[in-house]
């Protein structure tokens, strides 16, 4: 069985067909930096036409996601999304069950099922990319909350608040790639729009003093929120995801800012890197199937 896989990101959308043993068969990217709705719903139907004879449509998604429903009450970086049922719209457009979940939630399912976790109990993830997810599997069990908003690690804050704008002061605003690169922007007067992640940390490798003091920032408040989360869920393992996770010297970093703490607070990477929202969608698709047949 085929599975049409699709990770919305905050800049790319991610498209695959995956089978049932997590095998991607193939898979492209297209760019949605606009957050367009319309645009990432045609780029959609556009590679399953490319793509026939897949059996379902398994999409992650960031936001606030109610997975059983397929419905996003929340659309995080894709506003676009807000009050949205993705699910019955596919499924409408092409006659296929669809299922839909959280990025973060996608990226813990992608590593329990295929990677690190597999015979994990209690685990955490943390994606970090255009924002900041998580997600908590405690007990052998995806945490959702009341809401389905359990996870949502950027929510966290980093400094007691000074103003009425308590964003300001969460995770979101200081460990995401979009902080990194805002923030260098602001010390170096560079447009924000002329500066990458891989900018930043070039000019932190090159010892410059805005990247350094931008940067060591970065891991400082990542150290915190890491620590904060263990002494909460006291998990076995912290995966970490993201594409400057693929940066060689990112665990190494990271430990230097966690040493502060005086605790063995395991942490690694995610395995399946940019795969692994798709990966997560298509599981959560073969689970809510055999759900449905049983």
């Amino acid at each position: 069985m085929k599975i049409a896989a699709f990770d919305i990101g905050g800049t790319s959308l991610k498209m695959g067909v995956i089978d049932e043993q997590g095998t991607i068969l193939c898979s492209d990217s297209a760019d949605i930096s606009h957050n367009s709705r319309d645009k990432i719903l045609d780029e959609i139907l556009q590679w399953l036409e490319k793509n026939p004879g897949c059996a379902g449509i398994a999409v992650s998604t960031p936001g606030y996601v109610d997975a059983k429903a397929g419905y996003i009450a929340m659309g995080g970086t894709i506003r676009d999304f807000d009050q949205y049922h993705l699910s019955q719209w596919l499924t409408e457009k092409t006659a296929l069950p669809a299922t839909v979940e959280n990025d973060a939630h996608c990226a813990l399912l992608a590593e329990q099922w295929l990677g690190k976790a597999k015979k994990r109990n209690d685990f955490l993830m943390l994606t970090i990319g255009t924002g900041l997810g998580g997600a908590a599997f405690c007990n052998g069990a995806l945490i959702r909350g009341n809401r389905n908003r359990a996870g949502e690690f950027g929510c966290l804050l980093t400094s007691r608040p000074t103003s009425s704008n308590i964003e300001r002061h969460t995770m979101s605003q200081s460990c995401t790639m979009t902080a990194l690169r805002e923030n260098y922007s602001q010390l170096t007067g560079r447009p924000t729009d002329d500066v990458s992640g891989k900018d930043v940390f070039d000019a932190y490798d090159r010892n410059e003093e805005a990247a350094q003091q931008v940067v060591n920032k970065f891991y400082q408040d990542l150290a915190a929120c890491l620590y904060n989360l263990f002494s909460v869920f006291d998990p076995e393992m912290i995966f970490i995801g993201g594409g400057m996770t693929g940066r060689e010297p990112f665990l190494s970093e990271l430990a230097e800012q966690l040493a502060k703490y005086d605790l063995d607070i395991p942490i690694d990477t995610a395995t399946y890197g940019n795969d692994s929202g798709m990966l997560g969608a298509t599981w959560h698709f073969l689970q809510r199937r055999q759900h449905n047949l049983a």
